[in-house]
C-alpha cells in the first residue's frame, strides 16, 4: 500500500513529455502515464506517428526533433519534470541507406532535446535505446547483458550508442539524471505495418490482406531467418514507468532472454489467424544481425517482470489488426 501511495505521489507531481507519443510505443506510454495521474504532453513530427494515437488529455506539440527552435519552444512551454524519449529514425535499413538522415534525427535531434531538457531543469530523462543494434552478434545459447562491449553493425546502432554517451556527459556536466532502456524487438498493437522495423505487424497485415510475406534469411535464403528477442509493448511501457518510479540510473536491457526465429514468428501469427502464408525467401539484409537476444536480469532485480507471453502477445496483436484491416 505504501508503494502505491508513493507511486501516486510520483505521478501526481509529474509533468511527462513523451517524444514520439503519436507512434507505437510512445502512444501506449502516454496512455499509461495519463491513467496514473501524470500531466502529459506529446511531441511528434507525425512523420510516422498518427494524430489519432495521441491520448485524449495530452497536450500535443507537432515538431521535428531536427528543428531546434521548435523543440526548445515546446519543452520551454510545457516545462516537463520527466522526458521519455521514444522518437527516433527506427529503421536499420534506412540508416544503412542514409546514415546522415539517421544521425540528423537520432543524434542531432536528440541533442536539441537534451539542450531543451537542461534549460528546463528536467528531473529525469528516460531514453529508448536498442539492445540488438548495440551489442552486435550474440552467439547461440547466450544473451547479451549490459556489460557486453558495444559493437553496433549499423549507423542506427552507432547513433544510439553515441546518444547514450551524450546522456552521461550531460549527467556529469549538468546533473541530468537519466535511465537508458535498451529494448529488444518490441511488438504489439499500433505498430506500423508499412515500415520494415516491425515484422509482427508486417506479417499480420499481409496475411490479413492475403498477400505473400518475405522471409529474410539468417544466412541463406530458405532458412528460418534471424533470431530475435521479442518483448510485448505493454511490458516495455512497464519498464519506462519503473524507470521513473524507482529513479533507475544507468542502462538496462528490456527483453525476455528468449530467441525466436522469423519463421517461428510467422507460425505463431498463422496459428492465431488460422491462415497459411505464401513465403518468399530472400537473402540477408545489409546491417541485419543474425542473432540478437538480451539478458534483462538487472531490470528484473529492480522489480520488472515481463507479464505477457509471446503467444498471448501475438494473439492480442493479431486481434487488434483484425479489428482495423
Amino acid at each position: 500500500m505504501a508503494g502505491d501511495e508513493q507511486n501516486a505521489s510520483v505521478y501526481g507531481a509529474m509533468r511527462a513529455l513523451v517524444t514520439g507519443g503519436a507512434g507505437f510505443i510512445g502512444s501506449h506510454l502516454a496512455d499509461a502515464l495519463l491513467e496514473r495521474g501524470a500531466q502529459v504532453a506529446v511531441l511528434d513530427s507525425l512523420a510516422t506517428g498518427r494524430r489519432e494515437n495521441v491520448a485524449p488529455g495530452a497536450e500535443f506539440f507537432e515538431a521535428d526533433l531536427r528543428d531546434r527552435d521548435a523543440v526548445l519552444q515546446a519543452v520551454g512551454r510545457f516545462r516537463p519534470t520527466h522526458i521519455f524519449h521514444q522518437a527516433a529514425q527506427a529503421s536499420v535499413k534506412v540508416s544503412v541507406d542514409d546514415p546522415l538522415l539517421d544521425a540528423h534525427v537520432n543524434v542531432i535531434g536528440g541533442l536539441h532535446l537534451l539542450e531543451a531538457a537542461r534549460e528546463a531543469g528536467v528531473k529525469r530523462f528516460v531514453f529508448a535505446s536498442t539492445g540488438g543494434a548495440l551489442y552486435g552478434e550474440v552467439p547461440d545459447g547466450r544473451a547479451a547483458d549490459e556489460g557486453r562491449p558495444l559493437q553496433p553493425k549499423s549507423p542506427y546502432g552507432a547513433g544510439k550508442a553515441a546518444f547514450e554517451l551524450y546522456l552521461d556527459v550531460y549527467r556529469q556536466n549538468f546533473g541530468l539524471s537519466y535511465t537508458v532502456l535498451r529494448y529488444a524487438n518490441v511488438y504489439g498493437p499500433r505498430q506500423d505495418p508499412f515500415g520494415e522495423a516491425g515484422v509482427v505487424a508486417i506479417f499480420t497485415s499481409r496475411l490479413l490482406r492475403g498477400e505473400p510475406v518475405t522471409l529474410f534469411a539468417r544466412k541463406n535464403p530458405g532458412d528460418d531467418g534471424c533470431v530475435r528477442d521479442y518483448v510485448y509493448v505493454g511490458d516495455v511501457v512497464a519498464a519506462n514507468l519503473l524507470a521513473a518510479e524507482a529513479e533507475l540510473d544507468g542502462a538496462f536491457n528490456v527483453g525476455t532472454g528468449v530467441g525466436t526465429t522469423t519463421r517461428q514468428v510467422l507460425a505463431a501469427i498463422e496459428a492465431a489467424l488460422g491462415k497459411s502464408a505464401e513465403i518468399m525467401p530472400a537473402p540477408p539484409r545489409p546491417g541485419d544481425l543474425e542473432r540478437s537476444v538480451v539478458d534483462a536480469s538487472a531490470l528484473r532485480r529492480a522489480g520488472w517482470r515481463p507479464a505477457v507471453s509471446f503467444d498471448e502477445g501475438i494473439r492480442r496483436t493479431v486481434a487488434w489488426f483484425q479489428e482495423r484491416l
